[in-house]
């Protein structure tokens, strides 16, 4: 449900308006240094993160393009720090400087929608008034599957929306109401960095996605709720469970299971008894490297099984709550898990652990029909994801 604007203005923080007022303070400054630095390329994910396409692009441009004047934003006191700092330029994430590189920047470019100083502020300024007309480049963080009101042209008017796989560019361009030109199937970046894996066939990766009913509250209101939901009560069992724990130690596997972001308030609350099992604190997370790393992946909606797939490992898809799923948090787009999935769907524990056995005893290898729904998705499948972004960035730069 599309929210309105005073909805979205209740949301309004104080930091926001403190961002407000550092936008005001960079007008004239961003003016001036636009003309020192005519071609800053600024690019960032979230401010604490440098692990996904945003990061994965930096290093190509200071790698092979580096007459590029590429700036990264990141807080300075992130882990991730020390690894972005030692290949160029950045700047600390959602201070007043940032907002200068924002403001005079030729480009903005961000895997994550609210990739800017500050998202509300810069929403507002760049959605609902329009004040702010630069060029936003939109390299998503997961394969856009599910219809995302907010990334349609009047909720967010990017300026380029870089698509991972075929069919998700033919839904974007045909329902999120862009012209064609500014959605280009390119591959992400991350990509790039799948075409050496040598994957763990003893790993199994377990990584639901959120709920957005349940996300984030941590009221003692919160945690009842959660303990009460069919969310936790399914993966938390599913961890306890004995059975999982003797298929483990029978085939010699083991399994990490780590929660989402967006549900790290509760991720205490998951448990495991088996040596096998490791439940994984969501900060000392290095998802991307567990994707590389992992031989099984057991997840239920979320978007990398497809990052998964590309890699053409096994995928098991656990679904207990389709309908509430559905209902309440995002509606089905044009992928459906039993036709277009990279492996089965279950919907109880008992299928799940039956499948998961399939998988072992097939030596952790893709089914070939799955592999041949993996061709369809991806007919884009090299390691020059990276260089054919930058040439959509080039080509949208010298068309304006």
């Amino acid at each position: 449900m599309k929210e309105s604007f005073w909805e979205k203005l209740r949301r309004v923080r104080f930091k926001d308006i403190l961002h407000i007022i550092l936008f005001l303070l960079a007008l004239l400054p961003s003016l001036i240094y636009k003309k020192k630095r005519p071609h800053l390329w600024l690019i960032c994910e979230y401010g604490d993160e440098a692990q996904d396409n945003g990061f994965v692009f930096y290093k190509y441009l200071r790698t092979y393009q580096p007459h590029i004047d590429a700036v990264y934003a990141i807080r300075k006191n992130s882990p991730a720090y020390p690894k972005v700092a030692s290949l160029g330029e950045t700047v600390h994430f959602g201070s007043f400087k940032h907002w200068i590189y924002y403001l005079s920047a030729e480009v903005n470019i961000s895997s994550q929608k609210g990739g800017k100083p500050n998202a509300a502020v810069c929403y507002l300024l760049e959605v609902v008034l329009g004040l702010i007309k630069n060029i936003r480049i939109f390299l998503q963080h997961g394969i856009t599957y599910n219809d995302l009101p907010y990334l349609h042209r009047e909720n967010a008017k990017l300026s380029l929306f870089c698509c991972g796989a075929k069919p998700e560019y033919e839904f974007v361009r045909d329902t999120f109401g862009y012209t064609e030109s500014a959605i280009k199937y390119v591959g992400f970046c991350r990509f790039d960095q799948y075409h050496e894996a040598a994957p763990d066939k003893d790993m199994v990766l377990i990584l639901p996605t959120w709920r957005m009913w349940l996300e984030r509250d941590k009221s003692e209101r919160g945690r009842k709720a959660f303990l009460s939901s069919s969310y936790y009560h399914y993966w938390n069992a599913l961890l306890q469970d004995g059975k999982l724990s003797e298929l483990l130690k029978k085939w010699e596997k083991r399994a990490i299971f780590c929660v989402h972001r967006n549900m790290q308030a509760y991720e205490a609350l998951f448990q495991s008894k088996s040596a096998n099992i490791q439940v994984l604190d969501w900060r000392e997370a290095d998802i991307p490297q567990l994707l590389i790393t992992a031989g099984v992946l057991i997840t239920d909606f979320s978007s990398v099984s497809m990052d998964f797939a590309y890699m053409r490992k096994p995928v098991l898809y656990y679904q207990f709550d389709i309908e509430d799923f559905r209902n309440r948090h995002l509606h089905e787009g044009y992928f459906d898990f039993e036709r277009d999935g990279f492996g089965p769907v279950c919907n109880i524990e008992s299928e799940l652990l039956e499948q998961l056995e399939k998988v072992f005893i097939n030596c952790c290898e893709m089914e070939p029909k799955y592999l041949k729904r993996v061709d369809n998705f991806y007919p884009l499948h090299d390691n020059k994801n990276c260089e054919r972004t930058y040439q959509a960035v080039k080509d949208l730069l010298e068309s304006i």
